[in-house]
């Protein structure tokens, strides 16, 4: 691959710069310098950091270098942007943002929209999690990171700047920070990734590679352009050419200082705190202590824990600087610990400022992860600290003004995880100790399938799997990068199901695109069309007012009548963008005219409820706060539902006051805005909360704005709040983890639900024979009564039963205390008086009840069997029964044998006796 691309290499700025290509002597890499001595091309594990102790750059602190660096680039002609969200809800295929470059995907990149501006520069807050273990242990590893970043867009007939003005740019910006360019190194590394390929370079200084450049000219889409073969993969020149360089800004501080570890020169607010609370003070001012964390920090960064063994790499480590393994672990991993939280902890600031809420799924469960593998490091070290405290002075130090969030909402929702993960550990202990018997049985230890599906299912973290399995005696397979690994389980969406209208899609794909009138002309019900084609029952005609099903909205329904009759549509579908009715009955011919007529009541129902979702989301939002966000949604012609992302239960009173907002809106009789606009420019003035159904494709995309809630949607809505009607909350439920659905009927359908809630009171108030205002008090005082007079029906009851056990004297057979007998008691009491027979080592039958019989049995006898007795009686009964041999409980419906099932009873127990 490298040779294929090597000629994408040769710069002419490397080559007026005095630069030569040299191979690695270690790797084998190929790489530019302009150090003619040079044989190592300066990345790890090649060479070790040699900026530790000996700053490559001036200082800086990460606010100070953020800066420098779009400032740099501002005056070098590029438009600085604000960063986006953490949270990627403008791309279905990841949950966070993990580059600068997924700011622009897919839509940008592969040239449907044009980029907010081109040139531009961005630092991006970046969260990755598949080097989760790594974070505080390798001294350079972090989830969240920002990505300093200037992009180019280049097509044809705009050639905005490729590789040389790039690598000028690069060593720009190196030379105004003071960087000896002499020690730079441009390592070659092709890029492929995402679909897209093309050469990049990485730039190395102090053995730390501080930034890459790629120029991503390649691409799996065919063109008419010969392939280029990458990995066994064909690529093609791409319309577009992006200029796609990532600069490290914790990495660039990192240089600049020269501290032992990226935590130090980035966490300066937080961690000399974390390191008091945890006793570690005096230590970590030490200089001598501090040199072995630089020492550790210099070797520790050549490797990669992720996937192989902690303890041997410990090994190496300890031997490269000249201290014993355990010495080094007794004092780098407390102190691996306090970096690994400093990272959580702006990692969940960032999480839940750009308003993640954590659960069982999606990015909800990545926050989760974070925030419980926070919590267990922070037991381990014995930490005294409030968690919410920590992501608060987080956020202080980032800035609050950066986060949409309000920090009072982050502090509850934060100790609502705490508490939860309290719980968890609680409930989890008993989880854990009846696995670990199981597995202690057969001898073997807990494999890591099991640890992963106590970690998924019920929230119990390895290292508490491990501690408990280890008190039972019991081994747990966890791996040091187990958290990496679930991580990387849980980073991806899931594959959309099977589209079972594909097997159409090469009979449509040469029809023209049918017209939508359900947007031209919302408020008609009847069109005409013609019939392009028609298979299988579904007719596609060159225009309709049909909607398709989609968006949660379910598709219109009516009638086509046709020369010969009339067919009726029971539904509509979208296939691309070729649109087909399912029909039933009738004849229809390719090539007729037919004419189109909606169920207006159901169209006319739909709208409302709809429209009514944008305004319920809205009156959610307002009520609860600006976290709430659309998890999925279904509309209906009588009812419908909305789930929104919330970190606890919604109350009845929060419920009363989002059902008044709603309604306050539907009164104002607000406009409902419908209109197509270009993506970029509808991003950039609503922002992301646009993808609140989905993503969907296209240049433009339609957009809905009702009163402050705006969306990109393809229903069909009123043209104002007031065509709504009344809003009616039915019931609000808690679905799963972080998911409230709130379920409610509009207009017309709302007024029916009101009107059977009347009836069903009026019906109860002439039950109780009271008015319907008095049936609140009315219900309760039944219900206390009924409650009493139930307590005093459990209390005559046991003293019946009590009754019948005295008077139930059993008779002697052979010596043994037998009874057997009728007695209408509860089947609890049936149970215990033939137990207490047993107990004296008799034999007891006892059969009861007007409807179903149930029977009891129990032997203190050896040699007689309660299971054989009762199941004989029971079979007698129509029924069945079963048990051991010393008790047995059955029953069957046929009371009126109950005397004869007993005789025979009595008649086998002589038998058993008397053999």
């Amino acid at each position: 691959m490298r040779s294929m691309l090597e000629e994408e290499y040769k710069l002419d700025y490397f080559r007026d710069q005095g630069l030569t290509r040299k191979v690695c002597a270690s790797c084998g890499s190929a790489f530019w310098t302009r150090d003619p001595e040079r044989t190592l091309c300066g990345d790890a594990p090649c060479e070790p950091y040699r900026f530790i102790g000996n700053p490559v750059f001036r200082h800086h602190t990460n606010p100070e270098m953020r800066e420098a660096f779009l400032s740099f680039f501002e005056r070098n002609g590029h438009a600085r942007i604000d960063r986006y969200p953490v949270v990627a809800r403008w791309r279905d295929d990841i949950y966070l943002t993990i580059a600068s470059i997924a700011d622009f995907q897919p839509f940008v990149t592969s040239g449907v929209v044009p980029p907010p501006a081109n040139p531009l520069t961005i630092s991006q807050p970046c969260i990755r999690l598949n080097d989760l273990d790594s974070v505080g242990r390798s001294g350079r590893h972090l989830t969240l990171f920002e990505m300093m970043a200037h992009h180019a867009f280049n097509t044809d007939d705009h050639e905005v700047y490729w590789k040389d003005r790039t690598v000028a740019l690069c060593d720009g910006f190196l030379g105004a920070l003071g960087a000896d360019l002499a020690r730079v190194t441009y390592k070659e590394h092709p890029w492929i990734g995402g679909g897209n390929a093309g050469p990049s370079v990485e730039v190395l200084i102090g053995g730390l590679e501080v930034a890459t450049l790629v120029f991503m000219n390649l691409g799996r889409i065919r063109t008419e352009k010969p392939p280029v073969t990458l990995d066994g993969e064909a690529y093609y020149p791409m319309k577009i050419r992006i200029v796609d360089t990532g600069y490290g800004l914790e990495r660039f501080t990192w240089a600049s200082q020269g501290t032992p570890t990226v935590y130090d020169a980035v966490f300066p607010e937080v961690i000399p705190g974390l390191m008091e609370a945890a006793g570690l003070g005096a230590a970590y001012r030490d200089p001598e202590y501090r040199k072995i964390l630089g020492e550790n920090a210099r070797f520790a960064g050549l490797m990669d824990i992720h996937g192989k063994s902690l303890l041997s790499m410990r090994k190496k480590v300890a031997a490269s600087i000249g201290v014993p393994v355990e010495v080094l672990e007794e004092k780098i991993l407390p102190v691996e610990r306090i970096y690994a939280i400093a990272d959580h902890t702006r990692c969940l600031a960032y999480m839940l400022g750009d308003c993640i809420v954590p659960s069982n799924v999606r990015e909800g469960y990545l926050a989760r992860l974070v925030l419980r593998r926070t919590l267990r490091m922070m037991h381990d070290l014995g930490l005294g600290l409030d968690l919410a405290d920590l992501v608060d002075r987080q956020m202080a130090v980032v800035g609050k003004e950066n986060f949409v969030q309000e920090d009072a909402v982050v502090r509850e929702i934060v100790g609502r995880e705490v508490e939860r993960y309290r719980q968890t550990l609680e409930r989890g202990g008993r989880i854990v100790q009846r696995i670990a018997g199981t597995y202690r049985q057969r001898k073997a230890l807990i494999p890591l399938a099991e640890v992963i599906t106590l970690y998924d299912s019920h929230g119990i973290p390895p290292e508490t799997v491990k501690e408990l399995a280890a008190g039972e005696g019991v081994e747990a397979e966890v791996p040091d990068d187990f958290y990496s690994r679930i991580a990387d389980l849980h980073a991806g969406e899931a594959r959309a199901a099977e589209d079972p209208l594909a097997k159409y899609r090469e009979r449509v794909k040469e029809l023209p695109p049918t017209r939508p009138l359900y947007y031209e002309s919302a408020g008609e019900m009847e069109f005409e069309a013609t019939v392009l084609d028609y298979f299988d029952g579904l007719a596609v005609m060159d225009q309709t007012l049909f909607y398709p099903e989609g968006g949660g909205q379910p598709s219109d329904t009516g009638t086509l009548v046709t020369p010969e009759g009339i067919s009726r549509v029971e539904s509509v579908v979208k296939l691309g963008e070729v649109i087909l009715h399912q029909t039933k009955g009738g004849v229809i011919r390719k090539g007729e005219k037919v004419k189109g007529k909606l169920d207006e009541e159901r169209r006319l129902s739909l709208m409302r409820h709809h429209t009514g979702t944008h305004i319920l989301l809205h009156a959610a939002k307002v009520v609860l706060g600006s976290h709430i966000h659309q998890a999925g949604a279904q509309k209906g012609s009588e009812s419908s539902r909305l789930d929104i992302r919330h970190f606890r239960h919604v109350t009845q009173e929060e419920l009363a006051k989002i059902e008044v907002e709603a309604n306050r809106m539907v009164m104002m009789d607000l406009p409902v805005y419908i209109r197509w606009e270009e993506r970029d420019k509808a991003e950039q003035k609503f922002g992301f909360d646009l993808y609140q159904g989905g993503v969907p494709p296209g240049k433009e995309i339609r957009v809905v704005q009702v009163d402050g809630e705006v969306q990109a949607c393809a229903g069909t809505h009123c043209h104002s709040t007031g065509e709504v009607g009344a809003i009616k909350v039915i019931r609000v439920e808690h679905i799963q983890d972080g998911v409230e659905r709130i379920e409610f009927s509009a207009g017309i359908a709302a007024l029916y639900h009101m009107q059977r809630v009347e009836k069903l009171l009026a019906e109860a108030a002439v039950v109780l024979s009271v008015q319907p205002e008095n049936l609140p008090s009315s219900a309760n005082r039944f219900f206390t009564e009924w409650k009493e007079r139930g307590k005093e029906v459990e209390r005559l009851r046991a003293r019946l039963a009590e009754l019948e056990a005295r008077s139930a004297e059993p008779e002697l057979l052979n010596g043994v205390p037998v009874l057997v007998r009728r007695i209408d008691l509860p089947a609890r009491d049936l149970v215990a008086l033939a137990q207490r027979i047993a107990e004296m080592g008799g034999i007891a039958v006892l059969a009861g009840g007007t409807g179903p019989v149930h029977v009891a049995g129990a032997s203190g006898k050896e040699g007689v069997s309660a299971a054989e007795l009762v199941g004989k009686v029971c079979t007698a009964l129509g029924g069945k029964g079963g048990g051991s041999p010393m008790k047995a409980q059955g029953g069957g419906p046929e009371a009126d044998g109950i005397a004869e099932a007993l005789a025979l009873a009595r008649e086998e127990i002589g038998k058993m006796l008397y053999a």
